[in-house]
């Protein structure tokens, strides 16, 4: 990583599509493998942007639980971006006794954590978004290997739920393009995770 003034730096801890660098939008200066300690992941149903209700990746405080993820490293300036890019979560600090590096001095002194907002308008189960669970899987996979994207299926709560299959013809933002590997290992795994209609 390039020498930077660490207080013109800040990091966010990825828990879902920031996972997969080919989601991320800003100039940002690194992106590098993470555990968050005391927190486990689920799905939350939101309204969005989308026409129906679709269910989206958040966290939840869990003192039992470790999630794997990415630390990005990003200019403060970007930070605004990032905001923008996480409609509809708050972005919350973090302390570097929580987020698990190889090396705590690639660490800036700002983290973070982005959580969803609770939706009062929305009382079911949303659907989930096969596009943007492809670009999820996929960011496991290519940082953690095919260990990574169990990991993600076993550490994430709310997998029961139908699937709103849009991969080929996306209406995640920031959708990624699999390859037939990707395709055959992410179908059977989040079939083994409880899925609906795959």
């Amino acid at each position: 990583m390039r020498e930077y003034d660490k207080s013109n730096l800040v990091g966010y801890f990825g828990f879902g599509s920031l996972v997969n660098k080919h989601t991320l939008r800003t100039s940002y200066i690194d992106i590098i493998p993470a555990s968050l300690e005391g927190f486990s992941r689920h799905w939350q149903a939101r309204s969005r942007t989308f026409e129906n209700p679709v269910s989206l990746l958040s966290i939840h405080e869990d003192p039992a639980s470790t999630i794997k993820g990415m630390i990005v490293i990003d200019l403060l300036e970007n930070l605004p971006l990032v905001d923008e890019r996480e409609e509809g979560y708050t972005r919350h600090a973090l302390s570097k006794a929580q987020v698990d590096v190889k090396s705590a001095d690639e660490l800036p002194d700002n983290l973070y954590v982005y959580i969803a907002n609770e939706s009062e308008e929305i009382k079911d189960d949303g659907a989930l978004l096969q596009s943007y669970l492809d670009a999820v899987m996929q960011g496991f996979r290519n940082e953690y290997g095919n260990e990574g994207v169990s990991h993600f299926i076993d550490t994430t709560k709310g997998f029961e739920r139908s699937i709103m299959l849009d991969r080929d013809n996306p209406l995640y933002p920031r959708s990624v393009t699999l390859c037939d590997e990707e395709i055959k290992f992410f179908d059977a795994e989040i079939r083994r995770a409880g899925v609906l209609r795959i």
